[in-house]
């Protein structure tokens, strides 16, 4: 094999490989250092049914935003749980009557978030368990989140710039 040969493939390797790398990490749905942080496997049931087993920890939900409250500094967002397939995309669950039909509160400081989240049809969330709200249902303080609207120009992904914020915490939520 001629120099000019070898270095031809091996300009084309190093291409095909750089390229495989670039499309592979840029198609990820949730950073890797997100899904090592989570509580793997968890679902809107378990964290129900025992939420003092989640206190203070980090979870990956779907969901798609019901309605949004605001106080003084904080955005909380109402949302329906939608169940998350092996590539953390939200999905409708099989049975809309049970119990991973149900409902969580999302919170981020209200001038975070980007404009666009009101065009998200579903979203991925990552998300610290604060406590319990209304209805028992779980609050989570928001560290990521991937939106998902209903034509590619309203996607949108949203990360906590500051890891240290803890959202003030209303009278109606329990700590578990």
């Amino acid at each position: 094999m001629t120099p000019y040969a070898w270095l031809q493939r091996w300009s084309a390797c190093f291409t095909m490989a750089i390229t495989m790398t670039v499309v592979l990490s840029g198609c990820a749905n949730v950073p890797r250092h997100y899904v090592r942080m989570a509580e793997p496997g968890t679902t809107l049931t378990a964290l129900t049914t025992h939420p003092e087993m989640y206190h203070g920890k980090v979870v990956l939900l779907g969901g798609a935003i019901l309605e949004e409250e605001e106080n003084e500094q904080d955005l909380w967002l109402h949302v329906i749980n939608r169940p998350l397939d092996q590539d953390y995309i939200p999905h409708r669950p099989t049975d809309m009557d049970g119990p991973e039909a149900g409902f969580y509160w999302v919170v981020v400081a209200k001038q975070q978030l980007p404009p666009q989240y009101r065009q998200w049809a579903r979203m991925t969330v990552v998300g610290r368990v604060m406590g319990t709200q209304r209805y028992k249902e779980p609050v989570l303080s928001l560290l990521y989140v991937r939106g998902w609207g209903m034509s590619s120009a309203h996607h949108g992904v949203w990360e906590n710039i500051d890891p240290t914020y803890s959202p003030s915490v209303p009278g109606g939520l329990k700590k578990n």
